[in-house]
């Protein structure tokens, strides 16, 4: 890490330690969309780390990103996703939006003036997006959107969502492109807010599009493009969901220590007794290496190399790691690791998703595998 690298890091390791970490037990609790917070994060530069400073972001690398993740994850994991949402969202605005696009779209998301969603999974299409059943046909006007979508993050709150859908049923893969959906206009319905195992302040939920007409310039980048820019942003997503997981992990680290040192039985701190002592070895083994993986991985896509492999690898130890070790935290808490308002009981729930979102670590075995066999 440079000198730089280390200022943006503690700029957000202040940030979650004052705005974040005070408020995660009662954003989990009641489920509520953090507004306030998303645009503070914008205010104080966090939105749009890999975004060009021309086109409002920060202007900065991978690694930078996964040092914001991690520390913002300390302080609640749902607060870094929604960084991790606009991070995403603003790559592809950034790479493929027109300017008319990027002032639309990109420039007031960054200023945290417009909230978005990326919807792409369906009934059918999650881990196999060759399921995907959306549609948009041209127009003479531009397009007509009919499709549903569930399980997409910001659903609830967003203001728009970029949208995959199937623009040439026949072309397979080649016929997808992404749509920008404002989703305040006629045809589109919000389904009802999913109640979360955790991640709660994260809002999730469906959308679905009912004859929606769209202008032409609705396109994200080049008809037929769309599945290749979604992967193209996929190795990104990845090393951002491990940073968070890595996070996690380092909370759950503290707290254990903590709590082991001041809880005493038999007459003793439990950190003196050889089986606490383990777990919490293992805690510090795996959030070591998981931070050193997911920098790896940040390091070779900032110097331009393929990080497929070494992406995949990051985000399922991270996140293995991540449940098995706040497991770990929950136990050396004992009972009182299992009750509600306990940070490492909220971690516990929090870390699971983290198996699931952004490819399940089955599919992250599969990319490992095909890579290495190949």
């Amino acid at each position: 890490m440079t000198d730089w690298h280390r200022a943006l890091r503690d700029t957000a390791r202040r940030f979650a330690e004052a705005e974040v970490a005070p408020i995660a037990g009662e954003l989990d609790e009641s489920e509520r969309f953090p507004a306030e917070l998303y645009e503070r994060l914008a205010a104080t530069g966090l939105f749009g780390i890999g975004v060009p400073e021309a086109l409002g972001g920060v202007g900065a690398d991978t690694l930078a990103y996964a040092l914001v993740m991690e520390e913002l994850s300390h302080g609640y994991a749902s607060v870094a996703d929604q960084v991790g949402l606009v991070e995403l969202l603003g790559t592809l605005l950034s790479a493929h939006g027109t300017a008319s696009q990027q002032e639309r779209y990109l420039r007031p998301l960054l200023r945290a003036e417009r909230r978005c969603a990326y919807a792409l999974t369906e009934a059918e299409a999650g881990s196999d997006l060759a399921g995907l059943r959306s549609t948009a046909r041209r127009t003479a006007d531009g397009w007509v959107l009919d499709g549903a979508k569930l399980w997409i993050h910001n659903a609830p709150v967003a203001d728009f969502a970029a949208v995959l859908a199937r623009t040439d049923p026949e072309a397979g893969h080649r016929g997808m492109s992404i749509l920008l959906v404002d989703l305040d206009q006629p045809g589109v319905t919000r389904d009802r807010k999913e109640r979360k195992m955790g991640q709660r302040a994260s809002p999730v939920g469906g959308l679905r599009f009912d004859g929606v007409a769209l202008p032409a310039d609705a396109l994200l980048g080049q008809e037929g493009r769309g599945f290749h820019m979604v992967m193209s942003v996929l190795d990104k997503g990845r090393i951002g969901i491990a940073a968070l997981a890595v996070g996690i992990l380092r909370a759950a680290l503290e707290d254990s220590i903590d709590y082991a040192r001041q809880r005493r039985q038999f007459g003793k701190p439990i950190a003196d007794f050889q089986a606490v002592q383990w777990m919490i070895a293992d805690m510090a083994k795996d959030t070591h290496a998981a931070r050193l993986m997911v920098h790896n991985a940040a390091g070779l896509l900032d110097r331009g190399q393929r990080a497929t492999l070494q992406a995949s690898m990051a985000k399922c130890f991270a996140s293995d790691a991540a449940v098995a070790r706040t497991a770990d935290a929950v136990q050396i808490h004992g009972g009182s690791g299992y009750i509600r308002g306990v940070r490492v009981e909220r971690l516990y729930r929090d870390a699971k998703i983290t198996q699931i979102y952004e490819g399940t670590n089955q599919i992250q075995r599969m990319i490992m595998a095909r890579a290495l066999l190949a």
